[in-house]
């Protein structure tokens, strides 16, 4: 994909087991330790644009899904969604509401028709204010709650209360963290810094999982993109993530099949797989769908999995409900009729 030369062999994972927490979650792939920072091999991944370009072009018109299978591949999606609210007028009650549509994001009736009850959405995602309310929200299910971290969305708040605030979230009960990446490190290409970077969030998350948001919008390449995403993972990211959707672009396609090759590389030397979640202006059901083809294609089916494959996205699942009510009652609702909450 991105790379000149094949790259070679990485270091044992017990080089760095000790110093990062390697646990084997539920879900049974072994969570990526990281590896020691390889700097020759940053160097030789480049990106070919225009191949990049030509390839993400083909896919919403190389697949085609209808009837009872385009109505499983939607129910997927919803599994895989991290429902989000990051507004600056969220309040308790709004959360609530969202968390009361992840563990029931479908009309009863509609995923009774289907076959699909106990569908739920992948996580819930929130400012950390909002972490306990949702916690206590969600409790007595297995949605995870994510919190947006590490002075989210620009990144630049003193690194030592970045550093702090995974700490705070961890311990209000969130057991996922999307942290922001300082973009100039990127930008500069000062990868040593990016990766000592990844590596202490990383330490600071304990157990909770990593989402490293790349904001890939402000990072002026692919190939800027495929390095990024390469340093994150040897640093031990749990998840690449493209955006915090506050950015002028946020994710598209050649992104993320820039991200998605890189993560084939390194489980490729490595073994380790490492999770992939798009985020901001994946709003459509016929969206998520070309997504969902593009994993399956590039990356097989273990990525079609909550643990390896997220959505960041609000509006995305009124639409995915009105797909699937039109499947079962052969007629399309109005958009209020699918509210968050």
């Amino acid at each position: 994909m991105q790379t000149d030369n094949a790259h070679p062999a990485a270091p044992a994972a017990a080089a760095t087991a000790s110093q990062l927490p390697q646990v084997t979650p539920p879900h049974g792939h072994p969570r990526n330790p990281g590896q020691p920072l390889d700097l020759d091999w940053v160097a030789r991944v480049q990106a070919n644009t225009p191949a990049i370009e030509r390839r993400a072009a083909t896919l919403p018109g190389r697949r085609s899904v209808k009837k009872e299978y385009q109505a499983a591949w939607l129910c997927k999606a919803v599994s895989l969604i991290d429902l989000t609210t990051l507004a600056g007028d969220d309040t308790e009650g709004r959360v609530r509401r969202l968390c009361a549509k992840a563990r029931q994001p479908v009309r009863p009736d509609l995923l009774h028709a289907l076959g699909m009850e106990g569908l739920t959405t992948g996580a819930v995602c929130v400012y950390h204010e909002m972490v306990e309310t949702a916690v206590r929200a969600l409790e007595g299910t297995r949605i995870p709650v994510a919190a947006v971290s590490t002075g989210f969305p620009a990144g630049l708040s003193p690194y030592r209360l970045r550093i702090a605030e995974i700490g705070e979230s961890v311990r209000a009960g969130a057991k996922e963290i999307d942290i922001v990446i300082s973009r100039r490190h990127v930008l500069t290409g000062n990868w040593q810094a990016l990766y000592d970077e990844m590596r202490e969030m990383r330490e600071a998350a304990g157990e909770a999982h990593i989402k490293a948001i790349l904001a890939t919008g402000e990072l002026g390449t692919l190939r800027n993109v495929a390095r990024a995403s390469l340093v994150c993972m040897m640093g031990g990211a749990d998840f690449i993530k493209t955006s915090t959707g506050k950015e002028g672009v946020n994710a598209t396609l050649p992104v993320s099949l820039t991200m998605i090759r890189a993560i084939r590389d390194y489980e490729a030397a490595t073994g380790y797989k490492v999770g992939y979640k798009p985020a901001g202006g994946i709003s459509k059901a016929k969206d998520a769908l070309v997504y969902l083809s593009l994993m399956k294609e590039e990356l097989g089916l273990p990525w079609l999995q909550p643990d390896l494959f997220r959505f960041g996205a609000s509006s995305l699942l009124g639409d995915i409900e009105r797909q699937l009510e039109h499947h079962v009652t052969g007629q399309y609702s109005a958009a209020n009729r699918h509210a968050m909450g």
